[in-house]
């Protein structure tokens, strides 16, 4: 079953070099959608379009930086002239920042690195792409947010305060443009085995999955397929959302 009946439909993945952001490129562009990886690293974004390009999908890979403004629209630019148009956008970018430490111990200096990526770098990947989307009365945005923004990671008070904003930017963007015709929503995952969490103490890793019910971790191939279906064109009547993939730890 294909959620994208409708060709062409291209689709830009920010963080598309690895973990979430990379599974979710090659699923989509096994799907037949055109893809646009953007990464800072450009090595790695090459790897994933040539990856589809190799499974005969149509792929782009792109140098973006979500702390750059200009960055992210050069980038959405370049899109535009080589697929037409975006109709939807993933945004993965994201970083933990320093962790397993008490809120008094947290660096400020760290704590601005994770808002500049984590939540600023969300407004401007949204300003940069809305008026694309809005131009059409079409598009599916969809942030990728943390089971740690609804409910709160011990020592790690930069990543869940800034999971936490996005959260609530999704709400607010959702209501914003509900009559446009463009969907704005927010997936929080649990933990899944991706780089981000190979990088983690395995003390923070068994904290975060002694909390999932299923007792297990989400798999990039769960996280890639939902996505999916969040950016296509099935699903039409959810704004404003986050989308649960915790294995039963939020349910709300």
């Amino acid at each position: 079953m294909s959620y994208f009946e409708t060709k062409p439909y291209a689709v830009v993945v920010i963080g598309a070099g690895s973990g979430i952001g990379r599974a979710a490129a090659e699923f989509l562009g096994a799907q037949g959608v055109s893809v646009a990886c953007l990464d800072r690293d450009l090595p790695a974004a090459e790897d994933v379009a040539q990856q589809i390009r190799g499974r005969d999908g149509e792929a782009l890979a792109l140098a973006a930086d979500v702390t750059v403004d200009a960055s992210i629209n050069t980038a959405l630019d370049r899109v535009d002239a080589v697929f037409g148009r975006i109709h939807g956008l993933v945004n993965c970018a994201g970083i933990t920042g320093r962790t397993n430490l008490k809120g008094h111990e947290v660096d400020l200096a760290d704590f601005d690195a994770v808002y500049q990526i984590n939540l600023r770098g969300a407004m401007v990947v949204s300003k940069a792409v809305l008026p694309r989307m809005l131009k059409y009365g079409y598009g599916r945005l969809l942030h990728v947010a943390s089971i740690a923004g609804k409910e709160g990671n011990a020592g790690m008070a930069a990543y869940s305060a800034t999971k936490a904003g996005l959260i609530g930017l999704v709400k607010s963007l959702g209501k914003d443009y509900a009559e446009t015709g463009v969907t704005i929503n927010a997936l929080a995952p649990a933990v899944i085995r991706t780089p981000l969490v190979e990088e983690l103490p395995e003390t923070t890793v068994t904290y975060m999955t002694e909390k999932i019910p299923m007792r297990r971790c989400g798999t990039l191939e769960e996280a890639a397929q939902m996505i999916a279906w969040i950016v296509s064109p099935a699903c039409s009547f959810t704004t404003g959302f986050t989308f649960d993939l915790s294995g039963g730890r939020a349910t709300y």
